[in-house]
């Protein structure tokens, strides 16, 4: 047996064996569909539509060798107008945009300042980059001013809007307020509020009216808007640097104008999808409200993303089956994805689920508790 083999037979003895499922029978609360974009009809139909004219299959390189086109970069202006920035820069995920954005930046003369529970994307892009990286406290604002306090030259601030784990949202008022004061670049990564918040789903940070008061945002499509790619959204000069600096841009085969097409219809899309937005609020509600007067223990979130702590691999499984045994379909998060004592049950809230269907889940758990 060599290595690799072993250090799978230890992952499946402290049962942090990852497989890759298929879809469940039940209801969803694990996809990070949160509008219900994913099997729109209307969505769809307008995809279809947009690719009409698409006459390559393949963008057939990367985007500085021959995989651009006038398409792209006419996509790339929509997005950057939606977003109201000067420009925007399409990456095939967003694991490849964070780690693209993040390493290129990271140079000698920068320090990183991340809060300790940005995306592991995020924290692997940090890690590819020569600067010196620095973590504060989650969402603590004492704790993020202590660390610019002693930092001395060019300081790049990583924080989410939304974070993927907890659900719970950063403080980006203040954030904003001592990156300008301490004269900080800031970087946010809109994956979970892209969507989901903002008048026509422009992300938290347009929501707040802080676009201008932040070097880049990463908007990524794989969640609420229901397609796949991201895009790095900021000032033109930005762009220009990762067309030069970005690897995962430059030795990346470009995405085909098929991808493009499906990204310039869900911009398109998106603002005539409020009525999805304001279900999945008020279901949100619901969902906190019956929170509220459960016996286990929560995460204090107000997002779409809500988890409930199970410490200990083998619990927080047992509880994931009960939950799928009733109907229920969410995931259990285990160490390493999380610190040890923090495994927990990640419920995602979709507009698409109804208040029967979450009944269900809190009598699953009582009943479990029972048990």
């Amino acid at each position: 047996m060599n290595s690799y083999q072993k250090a799978l037979e230890e992952r499946k003895k402290q049962h942090l064996l990852r497989t890759l499922p298929l879809p469940p029978e039940g209801f969803d609360f694990y996809s990070n569909d949160y509008l219900g974009f994913a099997q729109s009809k209307s969505l769809q139909s307008e995809i279809e539509k947009a690719n009409t004219s698409i006459k390559k299959n393949g963008s057939t390189g990367s985007r500085l060798l021959s995989g651009n086109s006038s398409f792209a970069l006419e996509v790339e202006q929509q997005i950057a107008d939606f977003h109201q920035t000067e420009a925007a820069t399409v990456y095939p995920s967003g694991y490849t945009a964070n780690i693209g954005l993040i390493s290129c930046l990271a140079t000698k003369e920068t320090t990183l300042v991340c809060d300790e529970l940005i995306h592991a994307s995020l924290i692997d892009g940090a890690r590819l980059g020569v600067s010196r990286k620095v973590r504060f406290r989650h969402n603590s604002i004492e704790s993020l001013e202590e660390k610019l306090q002693s930092i001395a030259g060019q300081k790049l601030v990583i924080v989410e809007s939304v974070y993927s784990m907890d659900g719970d949202i950063c403080p980006l008022e203040q954030v904003a307020e001592l990156c300008t004061a301490y004269n900080a670049m800031l970087i946010v990564d809109e994956a979970h509020a892209m969507g989901v918040y903002g008048e026509n789903g422009e992300g938290l940070v347009q929501e707040l009216n802080l676009h201008n008061r932040v070097l880049a945002r990463i908007v990524t499509y794989g969640k609420g808007p229901g397609i796949h790619g991201a895009a790095v959204v900021g000032p033109l000069w930005l762009k220009e640097y990762q067309v030069n600096f970005s690897r995962s841009l430059i030795f990346s085969t470009a995405p085909n104008d098929h991808q493009f097409a499906s990204i310039s219809a869900m911009y398109t899309y998106l603002p005539f999808a409020s009525a999805d937005r304001n279900k999945l609020h008020k279901i949100v509600a619901y969902f906190i409200q019956k929170r509220k007067d459960s016996k286990f223990q929560w995460v204090s979130s107000p997002s779409q993303i809500q988890s409930l702590i199970v410490p200990g691999n083998e619990q927080v499984i047992k509880l994931s089956t009960a939950l799928r045994q009733g109907g229920i379909n969410a995931l259990p998060i285990r160490k390493p994805s999380v610190a040890e004592g923090s495994e927990r049950i990640r419920f995602c809230i979709h507009a698409y689920n109804t208040n029967e269907e979450i009944d269900l889940l809190f009598r699953t758990l009582e009943n479990y508790l029972i048990d």
